[in-house]
């Protein structure tokens, strides 16, 4: 299945999504606690990168459908406000990108 997704840039999209989305939770249930309750800044810094970098290349997929798919206006601006909220890219997922992959 992954095989498959990766023939689309719609695909791409859709696994980076979900990757930044699970590097977002992943700061923000496990090495946020750790850094500040136990000290140990280094999960996050280095989760952080991942995620960074993960962050910076869903944006850039979500810009590049948007005139690949002709996605509108409001249809871009909550693909990318779904990067800054816990769970949105996965929901992002689920009611756009979807879609966008039948299409």
């Amino acid at each position: 299945m992954i095989a498959k997704m990766l023939k689309s840039r719609v695909g791409v999209l859709r696994i980076t999504a979900f990757l930044e989305g699970l590097s977002f939770l992943v700061i923000l249930f496990v090495t946020m606690p750790l850094k500040y309750m136990y000290d140990m800044p280094g999960p996050n810094q280095m989760i952080g990168m991942v995620h960074g970098i993960l962050f910076i290349a869903y944006i850039a997929l979500v810009l590049m459908m948007k005139s690949e798919v002709k996605w509108s206006f409001m249809t871009t601006f909550w693909a990318l406000v779904a990067s800054i909220i816990p769970f949105g890219t996965f929901y992002a997922d689920h009611k756009i990108f979807k879609k966008a992959e039948v299409n």
